[in-house]
């Protein structure tokens, strides 16, 4: 079944109607039909400002700050460059208000975690305290290892203080800790003092003694202990600044600074029974006490294991040449490689 089609009730103008609503709509004289389309572009523009007057008026205000801004900063006077002086005297000021680190004193902090106190106990009976010295308020002296003191009018009786100290530095954070052979030589009993004030035994796991070093194993650790930075001596200079931390004379921890005075010296030990070459020598204040304490660079690096000190009088007291087995030995003496 076919669908009747459907038409809109308004119908299409025909040029008659045209015509005739032309005729009906009164246009004033000399207007013409044909200029209604220009004026369509005004309305329409008209039209735009009008719904958007709003916003055209925020935007000149905002122009119009913007304008008075521009011309503020640029009537404002300018300030002058500095000048070199002027910069310099700001430093100047600046430093003095709040000095830089001494370098060895961040060296000294970045070390100081990992320097240990060797004791070499050499009597059955020594706990590493004396009695007697705790009443004078006298520290006990510390003896050459293997030899005792000949006893004297008021000393002690032969063997009752006889002990190595010297120093030590942790390479290992479970306890391995290098120091020299002749500190702990001889030793019946080892101990091992910590930053922390962690007091251990330790044994002795390997010796070197061309280079007179051993390597020791604390029985008790801290929780926390650190391992110190080890660091290669091919880029070492003589000139280059470096510091011995070590118990001198059993007082310490005590740093000294100095610089690297020569590189492959050989040092004889006094009685000439031991010769030793590829050292460091460097000037940083060394006294017996320092033995086994680490040399160490302005970067907290260990460079060496300070080891012996030069006197022509066969004093044992520095005079400024110290000696330092380089890391690369020292390391070897651990078994590993250090680098």
């Amino acid at each position: 079944m076919r669908k009747t089609p459907l038409y809109s009730r308004s119908r299409l103008p025909t040029p008659a109607a045209e015509s005739n609503l032309a005729e009906r709509v009164e246009l004033p004289p000399g207007a013409s039909t044909e200029a209604a389309p220009a004026s369509r572009p005004r309305s329409r523009i008209i039209g735009l400002l009008a719904r958007n007057e709003r916003r055209l008026w925020a935007a000149a205000l905002m122009l119009l700050i913007a304008a008075g801004w521009v011309l503020h900063t640029a009537t404002l006077p300018r300030s002058p460059a500095l000048t070199m002086a002027q910069i310099d005297a700001a430093m100047r000021k600046s430093i003095e208000d709040k000095p830089l680190p001494s370098p060895v004193s961040a060296a000294y902090d970045a070390v100081l975690p990992s320097v240990v106190r060797v004791v070499g106990l050499m009597s059955e009976g020594d706990d590493g305290s004396d009695p007697e010295d705790a009443k004078d308020g006298t520290e006990g002296t510390p003896q050459q290892p293997g030899k005792a003191s000949k006893p004297g009018k008021g000393d002690r009786p032969r063997g009752a203080f006889e002990r190595g100290v010297g120093t030590g530095v942790v390479i290992i954070d479970n306890g391995t800790i290098l120091t020299n052979l002749h500190v702990i030589h001889g030793a019946r009993r080892i101990k091992v003092t910590f930053m922390d004030g962690t007091e251990s035994d330790a044994v002795v796991l390997n010796t070197q003694p061309e280079n007179d070093l051993a390597v020791l194993r604390a029985k008790t650790i801290p929780d926390d202990l650190e391992a110190a930075t080890l660091r290669s001596t091919a880029d070492l200079a003589p000139g280059d600044q470096v510091m011995a931390i070590g118990f001198p004379f059993g007082i310490g921890p005590s740093a000294s600074s100095g610089i690297v005075s020569g590189l492959k010296r050989e040092f004889r030990s006094p009685e000439g029974k031991q010769n030793m070459t590829n050292l460091i020598q460097f000037d940083a204040a060394a006294n017996p006490g320092n033995s086994g304490g680490p040399l160490v660079t302005m970067d907290g690096e260990v460079v060496g294991i300070v080891t012996a000190i030069l006197n022509p009088s066969h004093q044992r007291t520095f005079i400024g040449i110290g000696f330092a087995v380089p890391i690369e030995n020292a390391a070897a003496a651990v078994g590993m490689p250090p680098f």
